[in-house]
């Protein structure tokens, strides 16, 4: 069992930037595939970024060259820098984790996840 506890959302302007944070208890997080999703209202869970056991990260499309997810194994914390925010990025975020540590091919969905947090709301206005 993993537990994670998403937090660092806010309201922020268009142009901002935004650090999340999912803190994760239980067995070994580090032993599992990693990733952040995004439900913007009326919409789905789609895949921001994922980062593997070995630290191999994915990132989608949407998101390269502004989405960083990264860890900090000493605080058991697994991080989602958002760079120059845009009201589209609006929504819950969530962090997730699979029982395995590798990543099945990317673009990941949800269902290739076992645990997820509660999300961390993101508001960007313009």
């Amino acid at each position: 069992q993993v537990q994670l506890v998403e937090s660092g959302g806010g309201s922020v302007q268009a142009g901002g930037s935004l650090r999340l944070s999912c803190a994760a208890s239980g067995s070994s997080p580090w032993r599992h595939c990693m990733g952040w999703f995004r439900q913007a209202p009326g919409k789905g869970r789609e895949v921001l970024a994922t980062l593997d056991g070995g630290g191999v990260t994915t990132y989608a499309d949407s998101g390269k060259g502004r989405f960083t997810i990264s860890r900090d194994i000493n605080k058991n914390t697994l991080y989602l820098e958002i760079n120059n925010l845009a009201p589209e990025d609006t929504g819950m975020y969530f962090c997730a984790a699979r029982r395995y540590n590798y990543c099945l091919r990317p673009p990941s969905v949800p269902s290739d996840f076992d645990y997820w947090g509660q999300g961390t709301q993101v508001t960007v206005s313009t």
